[in-house]
């Protein structure tokens, strides 16, 4: 028996104890569900284009998508379910969140009493119900499906269940392409071995599935593949080097159903090329990786922690729902008074960026508000690497394998 479900075992009354919490959140988004007016689901969300392309056919055979094909085939079913019906669809689709949402609690709570099995869960995994239970970024988005597999990919990591590891991080990737980043710290707990093998068989996995699309139709699917690169900077610092002060909207002349519509330029071409950044910000990354040793549960979730604010912080564009992925490092890695002021920091930062501030148009403060959210992911990028570089520490260590 892995050591960290002996010491669990010990910490916790029952599992009881830990559906309490994602069942308060699903019962009180529900009730929100059924007392907000219909407008407001889908409201500031993407659900009108998750809907025109589910409506589109199925993905990567009738038409290109942006997306990684794990949701745009989910969305396709939906659109199925719901018999072509945009009320019904988005109804669907926002229980479908809700519920993913609720299994993240659930992950969080898990995650806690490995990283800190001094400590209750539930104070913590409270911060985080309060927190998403009517943050609309969890359902008028697909990100709260890659946040379940990155967590269940970290929950599986701390125990040693490699196999389970691959199939989650394959599919996660195949969702978002955030969850490859675990890949990283792998590479500092496992055996040099081990470690190429969980990635090997994780990027097979992903290639396979991309290699079957591309027969299936290849013209949509190198589409879909090469999509971002003519979309251009967004909310960025480096779009406001390149002068583009837009959303991550694509130009609206492009036609999904046509594969070459993807070579319409979406924003001006980056000033400073992104293998330049990418060799500034990924030395850094090395450099933290090379020095810091993980063999503590807090150090590698801070790591990953640190992994995922560096690709932010390197990325040409940010949406402001990828705050759904640093929310649950910042709860896990800090201690209660500092994870909540971070957390109500950057839910507020995002939330000012969108939608109150862009949502009515008001572009003009774009930049004050990317420049204050790029120095909180430095600051973040810091106190991560703190606690991945930390050299003392009483907590039980991890054995390498």
């Amino acid at each position: 028996m892995n050591k960290y479900s002996n010491r669990n075992a010990n910490q916790t009354q029952s599992s009881a104890h830990f559906y309490r919490l994602p069942l308060y959140f699903l019962t009180f988004r529900l009730i929100l569900f059924a007392s907000l007016p219909y407008e407001i689901i889908p409201g500031y969300g993407d659900y009108w284009n998750f809907f025109k392309q589910a409506g589109l056919g199925f993905p990567f055979l009738d038409f290109w998508t942006e997306f990684p094909p794990v949701f745009p085939i989910i969305s396709r079913a939906v659109y199925s379910l719901a018999g072509g019906r945009e009320h019904t669809y988005a109804y669907l689709l926002a229980i479908f969140f809700t519920i993913l949402q609720a299994a993240c609690i659930w992950l969080l709570l898990s995650i806690i009493r490995i990283v800190w099995p001094q400590e209750d869960p539930e104070r913590r995994g409270w911060l985080y119900l309060l927190l998403t239970a009517g943050l609309f970024y969890t359902w008028g988005y697909f990100d709260t499906l890659a946040v379940f597999f990155m967590l269940l990919g970290i929950n599986y990591i701390l125990l040693k269940k490699d196999i389970w590891v691959m199939v989650v991080l394959a599919l996660g990737t195949l969702t978002k392409w955030f969850p490859v980043l675990l890949l990283v710290s792998i590479w500092k707990i496992r055996k040099p071995k081990k470690a190429l093998v969980i990635s090997l068989v994780t990027l097979v996995f992903v290639a396979a599935a991309w290699f079957t699309l591309f027969v299936a139709n290849g013209d949509y699917t190198k589409a879909s593949i090469l999509s971002q690169l003519n979309k251009g900077s967004w909310e960025t610092v480096w779009a406001l080097i390149d002068g583009n002060l837009t959303t991550g909207n694509f130009n609206p002349e492009i036609n999904r159903t046509i594969a070459s519509s993807t070579s319409i330029i979406t924003g001006n071409p980056p000033v400073i090329p992104t293998w330049l950044s990418l060799l500034v910000i990924g030395g850094i990354g090395f450099f933290v990786f090379w020095k810091s040793s993980l063999d503590t549960a807090l150090k590698v979730v801070g790591f990953v922690g640190f992994t995922l604010v560096m690709f932010f912080l390197w990325s040409p564009g940010y949406s402001p729902q990828w705050i759904l992925y640093l929310l649950p490092f910042v709860l896990l890695c800090f201690k209660n008074n500092r994870s909540r002021l971070l957390s109500l920091v950057l839910i507020l930062v995002n939330l000012l960026e969108w939608p109150i501030l862009m949502s009515r148009g008001k572009f003009q403060f774009l930049e004050e508000i990317i420049l204050l959210r790029t120095a909180i992911f430095i600051l973040l990028a810091l106190l991560f690497a703190q606690i991945a570089l930390a050299q003392n520490s009483n907590d039980e260590k991890i054995i390498t394998s």
